[in-house]
This record gives C-alpha cells, structure tokens and sequence, in this order.
C-alpha cells in the first residue's frame, strides 16, 4: 500500500465510492495490475510518481486483479496492466501495457489540469540567489497555504533579511514550544533579544554614517554590527567585526565577544559561519 495521499487500494466494496463517486471531485486513473505482471512493475511506479507530482490533480484507484478477480471482469479488464481515466462518474479514456513516462504526461495533459508552481519552491529558488525581497510575496503565499512551521520560519526569516523584523518576530512567538527548538526560531529569537539589548543605540542610518566619515571610530563599529544583525545583516556585521579585531585597540575584547554572538546566531552550520570562525581563530592564534 502507498504512502501517497493521491493512490488508493481498491476493492470491490469501496469501488463506488473511491472510484466512480470520487471521480465527481478529481479525475480517477484505475490502475488494474498484478504482483505476476512484469510491466506492471515500473508503470506502478511511473503512476504513483505522476500523481505525488500532480498533486492532486488526478488519483491513482490501484486493482490487485489477483485479489479482485470479479471487479477486472466486470470492467471488461483483458489484460495487464491495463488503465482507464474516469472523469464526473463517467470513463474518458485508458490505455494498456507499461507505457513510457513522457508519453504518460502526455496523455494526462488532455485530461488532468497541470499542478500550479509551488510558491514555497519558487521561494527558495530566490532566497538561494540571494534575493529575499523577491522571494517574500512567495513565501507569504507558502505560509497562507500551509500554516505549517516550515513555511513560517521560513517567512519570518526572509522578514528578516528584508528588514521587516517586527513581523518576523510575531510569527515566531505565535509558534508552539516544541516548534521554538527549530534552530532557524532560535536564531529569530536571538535576534529578539539582541533587538532589545541595542533599543538605545543611534538608528542604523546614523551608525552608518558615523562610521563612513570616521573609519577609526570602533565602538560606532560595533554598534553598527549590532544594529545590522537584528535587521538580517550578518554578514556585513561580521566584516565590521572583523576589521576591528584587525586593527586592534581598546574595543577588541568587545568586537570578540560581539563577533561569538553574531556566531552563535547564524548557528553551526551557517557557510558564512565556518568561514569567519576560521578566520577568527586565524587572527586570535
């Protein structure tokens, strides 16, 4: 039996039901097979694969002929594998022997409405270029469909790096407390706490101009590390950080301890993480 949501065992009892009646709500593919039939042992598959990618769009009815001998008799099955496509309690169309799987998708085109792009992959297909403005309309839509912890880390991080912390920091504390070990809600409430702990600082504008027109002016550059990690900045916190370190002075401790927390947010296995971890031991050893 599959796992699928989308393929079912029939039987002659539930035949009606999750057959004919179930082809009133989405297209029904009945699939009649057998453990014996060696073609049958890569359609299954190719079927049950279409469907899962499908999402939906169609189901796939599975008939073990062994078992439900009388019901393939019935249905005028003549040989093996053999399907037939039934749409609004009515069948449209079938065809039989192992076909291959870019003419499967053919034949379900005519029939089977294509499944709309998934706006979580979308979004990940841009936060990997980097690009998590773009990537927030996606995500929102991800999150509106699926309500699931994945899709709202997933949101309130890109919230994050688009500066919209506020509401990145609702959607986590609406989590559960089990959801809250997540490491990606551990690095969002880190963030939280690290937003209150710099609340008095100067704006971010105001830091940032500090430190273009006085270089050497480290603590700005401390601050200003802060201040950039709560709105998503790590990376060019970490730059900030490094580079006073670098110069040495009277703020090095302070850029030290400053640098392990930013560290410690992006958590372990963070790329950016391992490369300025490396480069901090290379410069405190």
């Amino acid at each position: 039996m599959s796992d699928s949501p989308y393929v079912i065992d029939i039987t002659a009892d539930n035949f009606k039901e999750q057959a004919i009646d179930a082809s009133l709500q989405q297209p029904v593919l009945l699939y009649f097979w057998a453990q014996w039939c060696e073609p049958c042992k890569s359609l299954g598959p190719t079927l049950e694969k279409l469907a899962d990618e499908f999402r939906g769009g169609f189901r796939v009815a599975k008939v073990d002929c062994d078992q439900e001998q009388q019901l393939a008799m019935q249905v005028g099955v003549q040989s093996l594998p053999t399907a037939l496509l039934i749409k609004d309690g009515q069948p449209v169309d079938q065809f039989m022997g192992a076909v291959p799987e870019d003419e499967l998708r053919k034949w379900l085109d005519q029939y089977v409405e294509a499944p709309a792009a998934d706006p979580m992959e979308q979004a990940k297909e841009l936060l990997a270029a980097g690009r998590s403005a773009e990537a927030l309309p996606y995500l929102r839509q991800a999150h509106q469909q699926r309500q699931d912890v994945d899709s709202t880390l997933e949101l309130a991080k890109a919230l994050m790096h688009s500066g919209e912390t506020e509401e990145a920091f609702q959607l986590v504390d609406g989590l559960s407390p089990n959801d809250l070990q997540d490491a990606r809600a551990q690095a969002i409430l880190k963030r939280k706490e690290l937003a209150e702990q710099v609340k008095d600082l100067p704006p971010l504008e105001e830091l940032e101009k500090q430190v273009a027109e006085s270089p050497g002016n480290h603590l700005a550059k401390i601050n200003l590390a802060m201040r950039l990690v709560v709105a998503g900045g790590e990376v060019e916190a970490l730059e900030h950080l490094l580079e006073v370190l670098q110069q040495g002075g009277d703020h090095k401790e302070d850029a030290h301890q400053a640098m392990l927390k930013v560290l410690a947010i992006l958590g372990p296995e963070h790329p950016e993480a391992r490369r300025y971890r490396q480069r901090l031991f290379q410069l405190l050893h």
